[in-house]
């Protein structure tokens, strides 16, 4: 069994961390953007925080591991597994993404079966492409398609198949090998960018601790297992939490005048702010959503939403918090 390395023992990154722990709590607001230099942790992340998510109980036998709440069978049979990283490569095909019709039973059975693709696995879990701005337009609209229906339609070859598919899409790249289409980055939640530490006794301490866990993972692991045992415990308790928190309309209505001022286009900006702040006061433990919230998570939800403006060059960061504070003070 692979061992990934500790979420909690992660230096710096704050807010990369943060929003990975948001979007565990509430999968809904549509994944995470990182973009930023190679070597800094995004893959490391990603893989170390579904790592520590409580294991999900699916119904026994299912190759697209559903929910059994969902099953029509109330003696269904059930098997628990932790929660799905799937990888997407540059290079998959369409049927590796979407399945395809079983070749192997086909020839040897004469039977028609299908396979699943990387989406089924995919489900309930997260769907992790690196180097998101290199991928082939075709699989960019088919992403678009499923995340809109949060299905996987597939028919070809005969076959007509139709099967949940929605999970936590991230996503990390580095920004000079090229832009993403606006239609798919509009469609993450959260983006926050990510950069070589500058700090002196920060590198070395990312360098001592890497070291540690190449040479002996399950002991580094041990060491840091009590700090990503209270992790967990902060997304189940934030989970638990999120339903019972209301966001107050003064709330929403700043949420509202800040994508106003920026400009955004449709009201998913307003969504996701509400969302976001939502899952954040979750997480801190608050009883009610307030402003601080908002003004968190205000940067990762409008920074990537930003139209350009001809007559303002300033970095999308700062357009955001020169928003914040115009709108909230």
């Amino acid at each position: 069994m692979r061992v990934n390395f500790p979420f909690s023992a992660i230096v710096g990154q704050e807010a990369m961390k943060r929003a990975l722990l948001i979007s565990a709590v509430d999968p809904t607001i549509g994944g995470v953007l990182v973009f930023g230099d190679r070597g800094t942790g995004k893959s490391t992340a990603v893989r170390a925080l579904a790592q520590l998510l409580p294991r999900m109980k699916v119904v026994a036998g299912s190759a697209y591991n559903i929910d059994p709440a969902k099953s029509d069978d109330p003696d269904v049979k059930t098997r628990q597994m932790p929660v799905p990283v799937v990888d997407l490569p540059l290079g998959a095909t369409e049927d590796r993404v979407v399945g395809a019709l079983d070749i192997e039973k086909a020839l040897t059975q004469g039977e028609r079966a299908f396979q699943p693709g990387l989406l089924a696995q995919a489900n309930r879990g997260f769907l992790y492409i690196d180097e998101i701005n290199l991928l082939e337009d075709h699989l960019v609209d088919l992403l678009l398609d499923v995340a809109a229906s949060g299905e996987n339609v597939v028919e070809r070859e005969g076959l007509s198949i139709r099967h949940p598919a929605r999970f936590v899409l991230i996503g990390s790249g580095n920004p000079e090998e090229g832009e993403l289409r606006p239609q798919l980055l509009d469609r993450f939640g959260l983006s926050v960018d990510v950069s070589t530490p500058e700090d002196v006794k920060q590198r070395i301490e990312v360098v001592r601790r890497r070291d540690a866990f190449d040479r002996d993972p399950e002991a580094f692991v041990a060491k840091w297992k009590r700090k990503d045992g209270a992790v967990r415990r902060e997304i189940v308790g934030a989970r638990e939490r999120l339903e019972g928190l209301e966001v107050p309309d003064a709330v929403l209505g700043q949420a509202a005048e800040l994508c106003m001022a920026l400009g955004t286009d449709g009201l998913r900006g307003e969504l996701t702010l509400m969302r976001a702040a939502r899952a954040f006061a979750a997480l801190e433990g608050d009883a009610e959503v307030t402003g601080d919230a908002l003004r968190f998570v205000a940067p990762m939800v409008l920074g990537h939403r930003l139209r350009r403006n001809p007559l303002d060059d300033s970095r999308a960061s700062v357009r955001v918090e020169r928003a914040i504070e115009e709108a909230m003070g």
